[in-house]
């Protein structure tokens, strides 16, 4: 908020003088009625009138000028706390999503953002009236009559302890309101993405039930929550209408014995009103502040998060003969309970390919994720060029690679903005990525690289999702080109081609494919083969076949038999 404290000074001087004013209104009202009205000078009267009028005319610019300021100070807040929470995220590492699951992050950058808004609007709108409201108004109604003050203002410690005590009990109920809402915008989140799953199932029934346990489950919390912070209003009104009747038997007593005046008796009631309206309002701010203090701590979490990956303080020496990747002895659990992959090693060269098979399941995207360091291994070295990746910043690792995951995204854009990606690439670049990704039913598009995809590209195949995806990949020339099953919906005559063109024009990049197919990985330089996240085999496709019985059963089962070691030719 420090870019906007000068705004925020003028805000609260001008709130300060407006509140003043309304509070100075009575007293020239009670003026009127104890000392100007019995000398029934028509002109006094009217000039005292036209003094309350200017006065209130004043007092209301002096509250909807600060009330605007109020709106877009924090508007902009709130802006720049979403930005930087979004920031935030993208940053996080991939153990970190998976404690706090996706649901969770958008509920935190859409509702607990918006519950932050309205708790800065409504303390900057009347955070700042309401208690010069109730202070201010005590000083004056005690300088009018100290006894009708204190029947007034002995019923605010009870008020304040009424609403501290609520607004106590509301944070909580709001906080477990809020991870209720996570659940139900997970539920809503894999509609979404799953919809066409679901249609063919038939099982829009079954999901409607679903999302309405969650949504009742929300209702049900948010109504125990407001059924608590509403008792704040009856609780009030109580207590201000006692200390009313107890205004009017007293005032009425003392003004029978002359020890005051009508008009006096008339301001305090309006001061009365004035003091109900601020009470009110602080119900309001509690109840905000109960909700922004929830959402707060839970926006709080993700921005005090360390960040990882932490980047070890190792001394980098560049090895122009190391490997470009190597693993050594490498394990690692997601769940830290039972190892997804398991003392794993191996070395690949520069413009190389390296092929992984195995199973689902058997480790194949753990790898992956290791090598970008997406997660740290349990035990272990991860080599680039010869530096450990721990020591790498990701700003310098992550260009390194290329990479086509499985599950990848098409965002709704134009398909030369899908395979840029923002990175200012070339239309010549991004052409020649195309060409070799074999995207050439880009040119039977209407407008070519510039036609619309859909988002999550709908509106095109899977194989030719997957060569955009490819493309995008191939588009920034990395050291690192990481297919990962990445061609699954490809054609084996598309799929050799593809491998034809990234061997030709692309020598000097590594290249790493993962896959379930055989084919796809025969001819590489080195082949892993995976099985429960152990390594049952490594080497040639030929070595392969005739020592690893694992490797030699996928390949009879998919290429239909023969010999197994006879290698197939692009």
């Amino acid at each position: 908020m420090s870019p906007h404290y000068s705004h925020m000074v003028i805000l609260f001087v001008l709130k300060s003088v407006g509140t003043l004013l309304d509070l100075a209104s009575p007293m020239i009202f009670a003026h009127i009625v104890d000392n100007v009205a019995p000398t029934k000078d028509v002109k006094t009267i009217l000039l005292w009138g036209g003094l309350i009028l200017v006065v209130a005319f004043i007092s209301l610019q002096f509250n909807v000028i600060p009330n605007r300021m109020a709106v877009r100070i924090a508007r902009d807040v709130t802006e720049k706390i979403r930005n930087d929470l979004f920031e935030k995220t993208l940053s996080l590492s991939g153990g970190q999503i998976d404690r706090l699951t996706l649901s969770s992050i958008e509920s935190r950058l859409t509702a607990d953002t918006y519950n932050i808004h309205e708790f800065l609007n409504n303390m900057m709108r009347m955070g700042i009236r309401t208690p010069i409201m109730l202070i201010g108004g005590i000083f004056v109604i005690w300088a009018q009559d100290g006894a009708l003050t204190l029947a007034l203002v002995g019923a605010l410690p009870i008020m304040g302890a009424v609403v501290w005590k609520i607004s106590g009990k509301g944070i909580s109920m709001y906080a477990d309101m809020q991870k209720t809402i996570d659940g139900m915008v997970r539920i809503v989140r894999e509609n979404i993405v799953g919809v066409r799953v679901i249609k063919a199932l038939s099982k829009t029934g079954y999901e409607r039930e679903r999302f309405d346990r969650d949504n009742s489950a929300v209702s049900d919390r948010e109504t125990e929550a407001g059924v608590i912070m509403a008792m704040t209003n009856p609780a009030m009104n109580l207590l201000l209408n006692v200390g009313l009747v107890v205004i009017v038997i007293v005032g009425a007593f003392r003004v029978n014995d002359g020890l005051t005046k009508p008009g006096v008796i008339v301001a305090f009631l309006t001061y009365f009103t004035m003091f109900s309206s601020a009470m009110l309002w602080i119900t309001r701010i509690f109840v905000s502040y109960s909700r922004g203090m929830a959402s707060s701590e839970r926006i709080k979490e993700i921005m005090d998060l360390p960040n990882e990956p932490e980047i070890w303080p190792a001394v980098r020496i560049k090895d122009k003969n190391a490997p470009r990747v190597e693993f050594k002895n490498v394990s690692f659990s997601y769940d830290k309970k039972k190892n997804n992959i398991e003392n794993i090693s191996f070395t690949i060269g520069k413009g190389e390919t390296l092929g992984i098979l195995g199973s689902t399941g058997s480790g194949k995207s753990a790898l992956i994720n290791l090598l970008m360091r997406f997660y740290d291994c349990d035990s272990g070295e991860i080599r680039v060029d010869g530096e450990l990746v721990n020591a790498i910043a990701p700003e310098e690792l992550y260009p390194k690679f290329g990479v086509a995951f499985q599950n990848d995204i098409i965002f709704a854009g134009g398909i030369a903005e899908n395979i840029d990606f923002g990175r200012g690439l070339s239309m010549k670049r991004i052409s020649e990525a195309a060409l070799n990704a074999q995207a050439t039913f880009i040119e039977d598009k209407p407008n070519g690289l510039n036609h619309r995809l859909a988002a999550r590209g709908t509106n095109v195949s899977g194989g030719q999702k997957q060569r955009l995806i490819i493309a995008r990949a191939l588009a920034s020339k990395p050291d690192i080109l990481i297919l990962d099953d990445s061609s699954s919906a490809l054609d084996y005559t598309t799929d050799a081609a593809l491998r034809r063109s990234i061997a030709k024009n692309y020598r000097e990049t590594t290249l790493i494919i993962v896959a379930q197919r055989i084919s796809s990985v025969m001819n590489a330089d080195k082949i892993i083969a995976l099985d429960d996240g152990k390594l049952v085999g490594y080497g040639t496709h030929r070595f392969l076949s005739e020592n690893c019985e694992f490797y030699n059963e996928i390949y009879v089962s998919q290429m239909g038999g023969g010999e197994s070691h006879q290698s197939s030719s692009l």
